[in-house]
């Protein structure tokens, strides 16, 4: 589950063999090994050993990897080698020959089936996986002058969406992003990151504030949650804009941790005023002030949610993103998020929240912001 550029995780390895991933080769290979192996030993000591009991193992074994066909083909071939008296299996007339006749008529029936639900379950998998990336498409390596890279893993297995989401567009007023958590995780918060996800791509177009946006995010939540058994529902999000015309960034937050930039080997925590979670009427509250950051040339803006700070290791310990993520600086916003989410596993062990983290760099002239900004860090 990975993306080339903003990468989803499951537990940071490829799905395995008994989850849903084709069999290794050594598992295809076994069958075979182990019947050329039995009719070697078989006839080095010919009657002296009887092996014949053992070949009965095979076709079940086959049919474990194999289609119908092959373990039909490697089926018969083990019976016919059991009833020639020149293989030295068993004697003439013992019952070997009708048990694992019947074994293997066996075998091909369960690798029938299991061919038939194979192709069903990569058909769903195919299914699920295209509608989840429609909800939540990977992320660009570039947006306007804003060059973009990030982790996703959603806390279910096997799951591509959860309860986290995030975006980045480009619109009439400069590249906008969003990152945020709804209430609850897996597939039953989906359906409200497609709706949030939704509002938040119209209102890039036509909202000239970021309030503007927050507003149609929170609106969308009250609207869900008015038809819903569970009128609690709300998230929390923090939204930033980088305008095409001046060197800053402008964020605003909703109940959500709060961006880090990192400039010069150093991490700050922007000092963002804090506003309520969405899905509370954010449009009848006083909206939050944004703060406005000046930027520079090198800067990078990490967004993320609690799943990242929130890691414990055996100890019950928070993973400290912002003491560690200094000795990861790097020009590559790519590199950066791979080195973050390698230290977290190693940190954490199993990480069993929703995580995102998206780091931003946007291309910056060396020369100071015209406009008034708060200026943060050395």
């Amino acid at each position: 589950m990975t993306w080339p550029v903003g990468r989803r995780r499951d537990d940071g390895e490829e799905r395995a063999w008994l989850r849903g991933a084709p069999p290794p080769r050594w598992v295809r290979w076994l069958p075979v090994v182990l019947f050329v192996g039995l009719c070697a030993l078989q006839a080095a000591t010919e009657s002296h050993l009887e092996l014949g009991f053992l070949l009965a193992a095979l076709p079940p074994l086959a049919a474990l990897s194999y289609g119908p066909a092959a373990t039909a083909l490697l089926s018969t071939l083990i019976v016919l080698v059991l009833a020639l008296p020149s293989a030295h299996f068993g004697r003439p007339g013992n019952s070997d020959v009708l048990t694992v006749t019947f074994v293997s008529v066996l075998s091909v029936l369960i690798a029938w089936v299991r061919s038939r639900r194979d192709e069903q379950l990569v058909t769903v998998r195919t299914v699920a996986e295209a509608a989840q990336f429609a909800v939540l498409p990977p992320l660009p390596e570039r947006v306007g002058s804003v060059r973009c890279a990030g982790l996703y893993r959603a806390a279910q297995r096997g799951a591509l969406v959860g309860g986290d989401f995030f975006d980045v567009r480009r619109g009439p007023h400069g590249v906008r992003a969003v990152v945020g958590d709804v209430q609850g995780h897996g597939l039953s918060a989906v359906g409200t990151v497609a709706g949030l996800l939704g509002a938040f791509r119209e209102a890039v177009l036509d909202q000239p504030d970021l309030a503007g946006v927050a507003a149609r995010l929170d609106r969308r939540l009250v609207v869900d949650a008015a038809q819903e058994e569970h009128p609690e529902l709300f998230a929390t999000a923090v939204f930033l804009e980088f305008p095409d015309d001046s060197p800053v960034v402008r964020v605003l937050c909703c109940g959500h941790p709060h961006p880090l930039l990192l400039r010069a080997g150093r991490v700050t925590e922007l000092p963002v005023a804090p506003g309520a979670p969405l899905g509370v009427g954010v449009a009848g509250l006083e909206p939050p002030e944004p703060l406005t950051v000046g930027l520079r040339a090198g800067d990078r803006l990490l967004a993320l949610t609690d799943g990242v700070t929130e890691a414990r290791d055996a100890a019950g310990r928070f993973y400290p993103l912002t003491a560690r993520l200094p000795g990861y600086a790097t020009e590559d916003p790519a590199a950066l998020t791979d080195a973050v989410w390698r230290d977290v596993v190693r940190f954490a062990g199993t990480v069993r929240d929703d995580l995102t983290l998206l780091v931003f760099a946007p291309d910056t002239p060396a020369a100071p912001p015209s406009e008034r900004n708060v200026n943060v860090g050395p």
